[in-house]
């Protein structure tokens, strides 16, 4: 059983998703994500680096994040706005 949201384009925010929330979301590890948006290999974010330093800062914003991925942490949406379907093959 699944569960999607039709009919509707979700509140965006510009809210930064963290990388730890996106690792959820994907499935995939935290170096995975990370290295890549610092390679521009993932169209969902980006990766700054931080001058004279080894570091690097992340930006992943949301609406970027669902056109993408098809994620998007709805918090406390009312549940009348969710349509459930039985039976789909993914």
């Amino acid at each position: 059983m699944k569960t999607y949201r039709y009919g509707m384009t979700p509140p965006f925010t510009g809210r930064n998703v963290p990388i730890n929330e996106l690792v959820e979301a994907t499935g995939k590890s935290s170096l995975f994500i990370r290295l890549g948006l610092q390679k521009g290999i993932l169209p969902f974010g980006y990766a700054y680096k931080i001058d004279d330093s080894s570091e690097f800062t992340y930006y992943c914003p949301d609406k970027r994040v669902w056109e993408e991925t098809g994620y998007f942490a709805w918090g406390d949406l009312p549940n009348e706005r969710l349509v459930t379907v039985y039976g789909r093959n993914s």
